[in-house]
């Protein structure tokens, strides 16, 4: 008798459970999602920004040739006070960053690439993704997972991958079941994550060129503001009286009432917000939640992404971050199949191990990028004076943009980790070589 595929049941059909899939299928197993939602893409986000470490990935698994009419690179900077005074402009920020790794962050809308990673999945494979399903529990044992789903479908495998956001329900049922079996097992707490910060976002139709990645600044509120091929997004960020790690839910009324705090600030020279906002085709509001988990998995039910980590948007790095969970993730798992006998199932022990091995490679990146982006959140919001001092002098001269690129973000992108089993020519060539190569890596 054949031996089956490992087979990984998905919880989230967002932009990461689908590279999830498209990883999986490459290293030969089979996957089952389950996304909440009623449909793939819902036009209910905003836009994701991704730099050549991450575009090589999608490179490596052919999907970025289909991607690249709908993003657009990012190379003009713009920093501006409320009321229209510019402090900042260089229209190459990137220019050091190109050189060296032969490309620059660029912006995406977030639903059109979540619908581009689902049409690109085959045609046979289509039929396993599932949409309208809410985990209410998993079962883990020795012989395999079951997942049930709030409307009593039930989805069997060999392990559950949680890409399903911030507020994972994975994670719940994960924690949930390892209290089970050890009461005094050391465990993240329910809520795991502290925001300090609240975001306000909106996408409407391009006003201005694309490649531009404008800031406003002033004391604990800020403002992003990305044009890319189509459309144009602002990010309203202030601070919440006090730290909080309860999760807060919005209303339309709450979006209304943030942008009118924003309304007459500036986004460049002559556009406000109250002038884009106005314009809007999708908008939403959330707090910026901030952490790491301590647990990454337990018996055959293993979390990435947003599940695990969260930090805030401004720096662009927690799709990034979730892509290259995926890479490790995927990287491990493969190997540990393959070595698994003829059975290709390796039981929750060697999972286990597993897991901890993807948890040390990723730890120190994530962390140091954790880092960064709280750093960059702050200093966009004048955080404390240190901060105030950074943005409006330390940051402004254009030598420390390639400073930045050449010295402090060269040494950690070129690092970035490819899947270990799959060959591809290298779309991304400069003068700072990737550690790890796409081309024979056999």
């Amino acid at each position: 008798m054949a031996t089956k595929p490992f087979k990984v049941v998905i919880v989230g059909g967002g932009p990461v459970g689908l590279i999830a899939a498209h990883a999986l299928y490459k290293a030969g197993m089979e996957f089952t999602i389950l996304e909440r939602s009623r449909q793939i893409a819902l036009d209910v986000g905003a836009s994701l920004v991704l730099a050549p470490a991450s575009l090589r990935v999608l490179h490596q698994l052919g999907l970025l040739d289909q991607l690249r009419d709908t993003y657009s690179e990012i190379n003009h900077k713009k920093c501006f006070a409320p009321d229209g005074h510019l402090w900042k402009d260089n229209p190459d920020f990137f220019v050091e960053a190109k050189k060296n790794h032969g490309g620059v962050p660029s912006s995406f809308h977030r639903a059109e690439l979540v619908q581009s990673l689902y049409d690109q999945l085959p045609e046979e494979l289509k039929p396993n993704v599932f949409t309208n399903k809410k985990v209410k529990d998993v079962q883990s044992d020795e012989n395999g997972v079951k997942v049930f789903c709030e409307d009593g479908s039930v989805y069997e495998g060999d392990l559950v991958l949680g890409a399903d956001g911030v507020n994972s329900n994975t994670r719940q049922v994960m924690r949930k079941l390892a209290l089970q079996a050890n009461p005094n097992a050391e465990w993240d707490p329910e809520l795991p994550y502290t925001s300090t910060y609240r975001c306000m976002w909106a996408s409407f139709p391009r006003p201005t060129a694309p490649g531009q990645g404008f800031e406003t600044q002033t004391k604990d509120m800020s403002i992003m503001y990305l044009s890319g091929k189509d459309r144009s997004w602002i990010f309203l960020y202030e601070k919440l009286p006090e730290p909080t790690k309860e999760r807060s839910f919005y209303t339309d009324e709450d979006v209304q009432a943030m942008a009118g705090r924003f309304a007459d600030f500036h986004i460049d020279e002559t556009l406000t917000v109250k002038d884009v906002f106005a314009e809007r085709l999708t908008s939403g509001m959330s707090d910026l939640q901030e952490g790491i988990c301590n647990n990454w998995g337990w018996g055959r039910i293993v979390l990435a992404g947003d599940s695990i980590h969260k930090a805030c948007p401004n720096a662009g790095l927690g799709y990034q971050n979730g892509i290259q969970d995926v890479v490790s993730l995927v990287n491990h798992l493969r190997e540990l199949v393959a070595s698994s006998g003829p059975s290709k199932r390796p039981g929750v022990s060697s999972l286990e191990a597993m897991y901890e091995d993807y948890k040390t490679e990723r730890w120190e990146p994530l962390g140091n990028d954790a880092v960064l982006s709280a750093r960059v959140t702050r200093i966009h919001a004048w955080a404390n004076i240190w901060y105030y001092l950074v943005a409006r002098f330390l940051l402004v001269p254009k030598f420390m943009d390639d400073f930045r690129d050449n010295w402090m973000i060269a040494p950690t992108t070129r690092e970035a980790r490819a899947f270990n089993f799959l060959d591809a020519e290298e779309p991304f060539s400069g003068r700072v070589s990737w550690v790890h190569p796409l081309k024979n890596v056999f």
